[in-house]
C-alpha cells in the first residue's frame, strides 16, 4: 500500500506569516517542465485528497530557498496512456480489399477469396459483355460409332494427327519442268481416263486417289516419255489395286481396256520400276482419308454434300494446279467447304469443321475459288469423265448444280487486280 504524505506541523506566529507569504510566492513561480513527464499524483492537502499535476525527474526537485512544500510528492510511475490512433476513411471497394486480406491471413480452411485482380478483370468483362459471349461448341462426331469397333475411336484423333504430319512426306512437288515430253494437259488427259477405267471396274475410291499420287509421285523422279504415260498410269492402278481392293483387277484386264497397247511383260516391268522408285512407300495419307473425316464433322451431313465435296476433289485431282501447291488434307477441307457453299450450308464454316481439319475459313478461301472455277467450267471442259460420273442419278447429279457464285465472284475480283 502506498503510504500517505505527513503534513509537517505549521509554525505559529512571526514564523507562520513568513512561511505563508513564500508559500505564496512559490505558487507565483513556473516550475521548468519536460515533455511527456507530466503524472498525476494524489496529494493531501489538509485532509483532502486532490488530484494534482505534478512534474518530477529522476532528480529530487528543486525547492526555492523561501518555499516550503506544502505536500508531499509521492513517486509513481508513469502510466501508459492509450495513444490516439489517427482515423481514416476507407471506401467501399477498400473494405472489399481489406477484408479479402484478413481472409487470406487468417488461414482459414475455406476456399480463397479471389484476388483484387480478378475482380477488377470479371467486372470489366462484365461492363464489357465479353462474358455474355457464347463459346464455341464443338459436337462430338464419334459418339454415334462408341459401339463400332471398326470405327476405333478411343485412336481416332491420334490417327489424324498422324495423318497431318505425314501428308508432307507423300507430298508431290513441282516436276514438269524435269519432264520434256509432258505437261499440265496431258496429265488431265491421264487423270480423265484413269477415272474412267476407276468407274468400269467399280472400285472402291481409296483405289482412284492412290493412282493419283503414285503416277505424281513417279514423274517427279523419273523422266517418262509421253508413249510410256499410259502405261505409268495402269501399273500404277494396279499397284494401287492391289493394296486396296479385295478383288483386284489382274494385269490381262489393263491390257485389254488399255487397247492392248502394251504387253503383259511391259506391265510388270514397269510395276517393279514405280515400286523401287517409291521405296515400296504406299501407306500415304491422300486427300479420301481426310475427305471422310471431314464429311462426317460437316453436321449436318448428307449424302448431296458428300457426292458434292467428292465431285470437287476429284475436279482438283484433274488439275495439276491444284495437286501441287496445296497439300492432301486442304484439298479436302477446301472441297468441303465449297461444297456447303455451293449448297448454301449456314454456316459456311462451322467450329467442328475447323476444330476437326485444323484449318479456318480464310485458310481455305483461295484453294476453295479455285475448285469453284473448275466446277463452273465443266460444261466448256473436254474432259468429261469427272462430270458424267457425278451427273448420274446414284451420284444425286451434283455436276449439274450450279457452282457456288459467291465463290466464283470472288475469284473474278481477285484476278482483275
Amino acid at each position: 500500500m502506498a503510504s500517505k504524505a505527513v503534513v509537517p506541523e505549521q509554525p505559529r506566529g512571526l514564523g507562520a506569516a513568513k512561511q505563508k507569504n513564500g508559500q505564496a510566492e512559490c505558487k507565483n513561480r513556473r516550475v521548468l517542465r519536460d515533455i511527456g513527464n507530466l503524472a498525476i499524483a494524489p496529494a493531501v492537502v489538509e485532509g483532502k485528497p486532490q488530484n494534482q499535476i505534478k512534474k518530477y525527474n529522476s532528480k529530487k526537485p528543486v525547492v526555492g530557498k523561501d518555499c516550503a512544500a506544502t505536500a508531499a510528492v509521492v513517486p509513481m510511475k508513469e502510466p501508459l496512456l492509450p495513444k490516439q490512433e489517427a482515423v481514416i476513411a476507407i471506401s467501399s471497394d477498400e473494405k472489399e480489399i481489406c477484408k479479402s486480406e484478413r481472409i487470406v491471413k487468417e488461414g482459414s480452411s475455406k476456399n480463397p477469396t479471389k484476388t483484387l485482380t480478378a475482380i477488377l478483370t470479371a467486372r470489366s468483362k462484365d461492363a464489357c459483355g465479353l462474358n455474355k459471349k457464347p463459346k464455341d461448341i464443338i459436337v462430338d462426331i464419334d459418339a454415334s460409332d462408341l459401339e463400332n469397333e471398326l470405327a476405333a475411336v478411343e485412336y481416332i484423333e491420334d490417327i489424324y494427327s498422324f495423318y497431318k504430319l505425314a501428308e508432307g512426306d507423300a507430298r508431290v512437288h513441282d516436276y514438269m519442268d524435269s519432264q520434256p515430253e509432258i505437261n499440265s494437259k496431258i496429265r488431265a488427259i491421264l487423270v480423265d481416263w484413269l477415272v474412267e477405267v476407276h468407274r468400269k471396274f467399280e472400285l472402291m475410291p481409296e483405289s482412284l486417289y492412290l493412282t493419283i499420287n503414285i503416277v505424281d509421285r513417279f514423274l517427279s523422279v523419273k523422266t517418262v516419255p509421253r508413249r510410256e504415260l499410259q502405261l505409268v498410269g495402269i501399273s500404277s492402278m494396279l499397284i494401287a489395286c492391289k493394296y486396296e481392293e479385295i478383288w483386284a483387277p489382274e494385269v490381262s484386264d489393263f491390257i485389254a481396256i488399255s487397247d492392248n497397247s502394251y504387253v503383259r511383260e511391259q506391265v510388270l516391268l514397269m510395276e517393279k520400276a514405280i515400286l523401287g522408285k517409291l521405296e515400296w512407300y504406299l501407306t500415304v495419307p491422300t486427300p479420301y482419308v481426310f475427305l471422310v473425316r471431314y464429311i462426317k464433322a460437316s453436321i449436318p451431313s448428307d449424302h448431296e454434300l458428300e457426292n458434292m465435296a467428292f465431285f470437287l476433289a476429284e475436279l482438283g485431282l484433274m488439275n495439276y494446279a491444284t495437286v501441287i501447291p496445296y497439300c492432301s488434307s486442304m484439298i479436302s477441307a477446301s472441297a468441303v467447304y465449297a461444297a456447303r457453299c455451293t449448297l448454301n450450308k449456314r454456316p459456311l464454316w462451322t467450329p467442328t469443321l475447323k476444330h476437326h481439319t485444323g484449318y479456318s475459313e480464310d485458310q481455305l478461301m483461295e484453294c476453295a475459288i479455285l475448285l469453284a472455277s473448275f466446277h463452273s467450267g465443266v460444261v466448256e471442259n473436254k474432259l468429261k469423265a469427272v462430270a458424267r460420273k457425278y451427273s448420274s442419278p446414284e451420284r444425286g447429279a451434283v455436276a449439274l448444280l450450279p457452282a457456288a457464285k459467291g465463290l466464283f465472284s470472288q475469284l473474278k475480283n481477285t484476278s482483275t487486280k
